[in-house]
Formats: structure tokens, sequence, C-alpha cells
């Protein structure tokens, strides 16, 4: 990676504070003037012109004429040649230079070390003990002996070195040094990055670095809940601001989902999610984009035809796709210049580009906040039972791998197959004790699968208690068929419950739509965050510990372009689920901003109009 922005303004900075320094040896108006000359041809880009007149003065100004030649070689890299830069380099003397111009030196010869296939030099020059690096240059020379190190092989250090910027970048730099992170570890073997995981505390910053690369080869990982440390939109930034600090909406959105009859239903659950949300954004006054919606015929290559095709409507914002292939494909393309709000996440060993979020309902979140909650509940022995579908089974791995992480362990596992009906041998195979004070069994089946294997459990004289995912819930109250769910505690989106101030009430929309009742309404919830992330997407990327309260959740993002949700917990009482109080915040203010000033307007109204 060349941070070339950043190590573009070091230069010029300290360029600025070099000339302002007072010297022994005046210089002269026409010096002055002659200087003044140079450092604007730089400033404009004219970087060969610039070191022609930096070496003019040098030949005329012999007490100033290293640290011209100095300014000279910056040029020539700055310009791309490394050969001029070099030999230039050949005739400063280091001990009349002052300031920060021998670190300047330093860094020079480091990249020329390494052009010419030299990283030990190049290491030496960027880790001597007593170099005094002023805060200006520290990414450059951090970027310097990342590179070095790398070309020596040791990748490890490469990573930490790298990741050691990261708080200190923004923007596309700062994608790209993530990209570079990822790939130093991508060189060493799984197990050697399991066993430096195991022997780190969980506070260490290069955990969630391993725990990403292991998790772009397939490697289930554990993954605790985000820290939620502060609601967006409760800090204004100014007594004049008319919206919340971190709220920027687009002027122009595209809505992608995939028109094809398999996905018909999942479409219309997201996309009237997503407009409900537009419309109860109305009350804010806040501005709000144009949305145009496109269809993407189910298809990967549709999906990518969509994206560009919205890319030449003018869309600033494309959200979606819906489906893991057709977010790969998005996600994947050479060129991606408007960014992406992904409806999914991609398959896996596909890290998503600078320009793509990724927010999807991951079976993974729900298993791995299982293990949590049973953890928080003094339980660390569980046994687990779950569907062989594959939802159940992503779910029953991420749940292992964070009750395994947080010092809990999976006594037994055992598979239900779909449409079998007696599981009186599978639970007697697994020896589940009938009581035991720190023992819990975590299930993750639908509602049908799940009230035949509870009665049975009891039958078996079982009594250990029972957690599960969402999936045992199916979104609406059916107290008659789900008594024998009695005292399952399940991790879900909170609007289902109405457990989230600010949005609209579920059972009242769900009376007009049937898009937003039953399993059907965790989409629409699904849709809702879509629209209500829009405007603070960059925040949330931005700000480690922000969140937004959602329909399906707490959202935050973390440093790899992920949404993660934090859910609330329920319980079946008599039959009926209701939330546990105490799982989620729930006097979070409302996400909307206030209200502008009278007058303000709003953007043309939303378009659902389809394939354009």
């Amino acid at each position: 990676m060349r941070l070339t922005r950043a190590a573009g303004l070091g230069l010029l900075i300290s360029l600025a504070l070099t000339a302002c320094v007072p010297t022994a040896t005046q210089r002269s108006p026409a010096e002055i003037a002659a200087l003044h000359q140079a450092d604007t041809l730089r400033q404009q880009g004219n970087f060969d012109q610039a070191a022609q007149a930096y070496l003019t003065l040098a030949g005329n100004s012999p007490a100033h004429a290293d640290a011209y030649r100095l300014s000279a070689a910056e040029a020539y890299r700055q310009e791309g040649d490394l050969d001029k830069t070099a030999a230039v380099l050949a005739n400063i003397r280091r001990d009349r230079l002052s300031g920060d111009e021998p670190v300047r030196l330093d860094l020079l010869r480091a990249e020329i070390a390494l052009h010419h296939n030299d990283p030990r030099t190049a290491l030496s020059l960027t880790t001597q003990p007593s170099l005094r690096v002023p805060q200006d240059l520290q990414l450059r020379l951090l970027e310097m002996r990342a590179r070095a190190l790398d070309a020596i092989g040791d990748h490890w250090t490469a990573a930490r070195t790298r990741a050691q910027m990261d708080d200190s970048l923004s923007g596309l730099d700062r994608a790209q040094n993530q990209r570079e992170v990822l790939a130093q570890l991508g060189k060493l073997s799984v197990a050697e990055l399991q066993q430096r995981a195991r022997a780190m505390t969980p506070s260490d910053r290069m955990l969630p670095w391993i725990n990403e690369s292991l998790s772009q080869r397939g490697i289930t990982v554990a993954t605790p809940q985000p820290s939620l440390d502060q609601p967006v939109g409760t800090m204004m930034p100014g007594a004049d601001a008319n919206v919340r600090e971190g709220y920027q909406m687009p002027a122009r959105i595209a809505l992608l989902l995939p028109d094809s009859p398999e996905f018909a239903s999942a479409s219309t659950s997201v996309r009237e999610g997503f407009f409900a949300a537009y419309a109860d954004a109305s009350r804010s006054h806040a501005p709000r984009a144009e949305v145009r919606v496109y269809g993407s015929d189910g298809t990967a290559a549709g999906a990518v035809k969509a994206y560009q095709q919205a890319v030449s409507d003018g869309a600033e914002l494309v959200v979606g796709p819906l489906t893991r292939a057709a977010v790969t494909a998005v996600a994947t393309q050479a060129i991606l210049p408007v960014p992406v709000l992904a409806l999914n996440h991609a398959d896996d060993n596909t890290p998503p580009s600078a320009n793509v979020t990724e927010f999807g309902l991951l079976p993974e979140t729900e298993g791995a906040q299982a293990a949590d909650h049973l953890i928080e509940r003094g339980l660390h022995s569980a046994y687990v039972i779950v569907s062989a579908q594959d939802f159940a089974q992503r779910a029953a791995a991420a749940f292992k791998a964070e009750l395994v992480a947080r010092g809990g362990q999976v006594v037994t596992q055992a598979s239900l197959a779909v449409g079998a009906i007696n599981f009186t041998q599978t639970i007697a195979g697994m020896n589940i004790p009938a009581a035991q004070p720190d023992a819990a069994i975590f299930i993750s089946m639908r509602p049908e699968q799940a009230r035949l294997l509870l009665p049975q459990l009891r039958v078996a004289h079982i009594t250990l208690p029972v957690f599960g995912t969402s999936h045992i819930y199916g979104g609406t109250d059916d107290a008659g068929d789900d008594r024998d769910l009695e005292g399952v505690e399940f991790c879900d989106a909170p609007w289902l419950f109405d457990a989230q101030p600010g949005l609209p009430p579920h059972a009242g929309i769900a009376a007009l739509l049937p898009a937003a009742s039953g399993s059907a309404a965790r989409l629409f919830a699904f849709g809702m965050d879509a629209w209500n992330l829009v405007p603070y997407l960059g925040w949330l990327r931005d700000h480690p510990g922000s969140y937004l309260p959602g329909a399906t959740g707490q959202l935050a993002a973390d440093p790899f372009g992920h949404v993660r949700r934090v859910l609330v917990w329920a319980k079946f009482t008599d039959g009926v689920a209701r939330p546990l109080t105490g799982s989620l915040q729930l006097d979070a203010p409302s996400v909307a901003p206030p209200e502008q000033a009278p007058g303000s307007g709003l953007p043309a109204p939303a378009s659902s109009a389809g394939q354009p």
C-alpha cells in the first residue's frame, strides 16, 4: 500500500515547518522567492519542475544545500522516479540536516532500499531505537517497516505493524491498509493463527484481525457481541445543526432485489419494510433520498447488470442485492464506483471491498449470542440438539466456538433429520442429565420440530433450561401449539415484540401488510433497518462503539465492513413469547434526527416501479 494522500500531506507539512525554522544563515529575498516558487510548483503537482528548482537552489545556496537536495529527492519520489531520488540522496550529508530532515532522509533511503530488493537495510532504517519520528511521518515509517517485514517473510509482525496504523487512517487508505493486514495474515497457516489467538487476551487488538482472517477461510470463530457505547443521533455538532451528528443522506438510492418467483416472498417483505421505514422517516422532516427499485431476476449476473444500470442512472448508494451469490458477484467487480449496502454476506473467502458494507440475518450471530447468554447465566456446559438444516448447523458451530472461547464446553451434540418424529434414541444416546446446576440445552430448529422435541425431553425427565435461536418462533402468538415450548428462551428481532422505541408498532403494520406478519416479519424488519442504516453507514464504520437502535437488533459496524446485530431475548410463558427485560437498552432514543427548520422541503418521493 502507498499512503499517497497521507504521505503527500505529511511531506508538505514537513516542508512548511522546515521553511519556518530559523537558521544561522539568513536567506536573501531572492532565495526566499525562489523557494516559494519551488514550493508552489510542488503543491501544484509539478514535481519534476519543483525538483529542478530545489536543485538550483542547492547549487546557489551552500548553507542550505542539503535541505534543498532533500526536498528535490522528495519531489522526485512524488513523481514516481526513484532512480532520480537515489541519485540526489547520494549527495546529501545527514549531519548537515536538522529538525525532521534526518527522519525524512531515512524514510527515502528505506524506500530506495525496498526498490532495490534490500528489505533488511530498509528494516534497519525504520527500526532505529533512537529515532524520533514526528507525528506526521509516523504512518509512512510504519508502512516502510511493514513492507520490509513482509519482504523478509515476517508476515505476523508486518500484520501487527499495519494494524497499528489502522486507527490513524480513514477512507480508501484505511480500507487498503486493512486488506494488507488480512493479506499478511493470509500467508500464515490456520494452525498458527489459532495458536496465537488462544494465547491472546480478549482485549488484544490483533484478535479481531485473526478471527476475520480465519472466517474468510471458512473457519468458525468466536464472535463476541460488539460494544454498544453510544447510540447514533444523540450528539449535536453545533447549536444551529438541523440533523443529528452522523446523519448523511445520499440524494439517490437504488434498491436492488431479486424479482424471480423463487425469491418473490422474501423480496416483498424486504421491499415493504424498506418503504415503511422510508414513510415513517417523514415525521422528522430530515432529508430523504429518491429511491428506485431494480429487479435482478434472481441471478448473480442479473444483480451485476442491475447494479451497473443503477450506477448509470445516477444512484449514489445501492442497497442490495439479497442472495449470497448475488452479493459476491456485485462486491467482486473490478470497478465498484458506487458504494453498496449488501443485504447479505458474500460467500466465504470473499472479504468485502472498501465500497461494500454487509448486513445480514446470520444464524451465526444468534448461535454466538446464545453462548454469551448461557455464560452470563452461569451455565458453562451445553448439550446441543439442532436440525440437520444448514441454518441450524451454522448456528451450532458459532455457539460452540463462542462457548469454548468463554470457558464453556459442549458435552454432546446431535442433529435431527427433517421429518423425523421420534427422538427417543437420540435423547438417550446423548446422556443428558435430568438436572445439573451449570448445564443447559441449546437448540436451533423450526417450531414444528421443537414442539416434538421438548415434550420428549420432559418424558425423559430432563429439566435442564433450554435456549434457542429465533427459528423456534413463528412470529405470531400461538398459545395452543406453543405451550409445548414453555420456558424456552430465544434471541430474536426486538421489533417483533415492540421492544425498540421509536419504530412503528409491529401489530399495527402486520394487521395492514401480510408481508409484516408471521415469520416474514423478520425480513420486513430487516428492510426497515436497511433504510434506517443508510444515513449512518459512514458514521458507524468510523466510530467504533456507536450503534443504531434497529428493528432487528442494536446495529453496530466492525472495522471489516460487517454490520453486527445484538438481539433481544424472549421466553415462552403460557405459550406466548414475551421479551425478557434488560436484554436491550430499551430506553434508547429514536433513530430519527430532529426536525429541520420550517420550509426545508423533501426530495422527490420514492418510486417502486420495478425493473427500469
